[in-house]
């Protein structure tokens, strides 16, 4: 029923300008209408990762919920944990219309809407009002926070999004990697990121000084690094003992998206054309850390067997969004039996620790498109 469901309104949605049918989705969610399938107690999919415990690893990446409107209503269709962002301080329109472009045959899409979004104020009201519901504690929600685009001390920016979802947060995500913010990548070179975290690792001890619990802290990279700075960039996340690593954000490449006719749009590429290069890169992330540091795999899922696979390439914990657009929510179940069968199918095994990165080596000599 549920695949029949989203089979039937996918012609409509598509038939919609992309920021249109997501609006759509948005107030869908947030008036209540959505398959609902409770985050589950197999204990095989339970994950133990940055000090909290995820009934399983699946999250709906940041840029769905921007603006913090539904992260009960993402852990209502299924999901393990939700993560709301990216936010700014301030307010901003993002980049000039259209700005978000459907590859269709490649189940891809290419976005550049420059972290449009209502502020640290709008949704800290949201989360503060959800924070005072019953039934949302114990249940994860993560806070992706962002630069503003014409802000001059961008970690300055950063910082005030620790102060300020501090209290409401399940764990910070420092997101350095969206391709459409002027200067943002550059806040991943090593001296930059040294500088960066240093004062949102600060700003953390000041808080817990003050007698509030510890948050973890976890860093999101692009697949476009050189691959000679990725090494000397994971040494400074493991310097500063970031809480987690999320690989990857969208691409600047088109791996596998040429032919199409918005191909040539600019913005970031994600979806199915982004597995094999996310993937690589997070497979070095894991051999570079060693497994030390749970990992975020973030790109191209859209089945259970990509979610499998991105397990055994080092992921800790995973996100979607784009293989949700072109799936539809029936996905997240399907990940989940996928994920449940591959333990069962590991002899002696008991939970998803036993798959992660199992192949992680094979992935990260493999060069980053093919």
């Amino acid at each position: 029923m549920l695949s029949l469901s989203f089979s039937l309104a996918r012609p409509l949605l598509f038939g919609l300008e992309p920021e249109r049918a997501h609006e759509l989705t948005l107030r869908a969610l947030e008036s209540g209408v959505y398959p609902r399938c409770g985050a589950g107690s197999d204990v095989r999919l339970s994950v133990s990762a940055m000090g909290l415990v995820f009934p399983n690893p699946i999250g709906i990446a940041a840029g769905y919920d921007k603006d913090a409107r539904v992260p009960d209503a993402v852990l209502g269709m299924g999901c393990g944990f939700a993560e709301v962002g990216t936010i700014t301080p301030v307010p901003q329109a993002g980049n000039p219309q259209p700005r978000v472009f459907r590859l269709v045959e490649q189940g891809a899409l290419i976005n550049r809407l420059g972290f449009n979004n209502g502020g640290h104020a709008a949704a800290l009201r949201r989360l503060k009002a959800r924070a005072a519901r019953s039934g949302s504690v114990g249940r994860i929600v993560g806070v992706n926070v962002g630069a503003n685009k014409d802000t001059e001390d961008k970690a300055a920016d950063y910082v005030r999004g620790v102060d300020t979802f501090y209290d409401v947060a399940s764990y910070i995500m420092v997101n350095i990697s969206s391709p459409n913010t002027p200067g943002l990548r550059d806040l991943q070179a090593p001296a930059a990121l040294d500088a960066l975290l240093g004062r949102v690792m600060a700003a953390r001890a000041a808080r817990m000084a003050a007698g509030a619990p510890k948050k973890p802290i976890a860093v999101k990279i692009a697949p476009d690094l050189a691959e000679a700075d990725l090494a000397p960039i994971v040494e400074r996340m493991l310097a500063h003992k970031v809480d987690a690593i999320a690989v990857s954000n969208t691409t600047l490449s088109r791996p596998g998206a040429t032919g199409s006719g918005r191909s040539g749009e600019a913005g970031g590429l994600s979806g199915r054309p982004l597995f094999h290069r996310s993937t690589v890169v997070l497979a070095r992330v894991f051999e570079l850390t060693g497994g030390s540091v749970p990992l975020i795999g973030i790109g191209g899922i859209n089945s259970g067997a990509t979610a499998v696979a991105k397990m055994r390439a080092g992921a800790t914990l995973l996100q979607l969004y784009t293989g949700l657009i072109y799936q539809g929510p029936g996905l997240i179940g399907e990940m989940r039996r996928a994920l449940a069968a591959a333990v069962a199918g590991e002899s002696g095994a008991a939970t998803l620790a036993a798959l992660v990165g199992r192949d992680a080596k094979a992935w990260a000599a493999r060069p980053l498109d093919e």
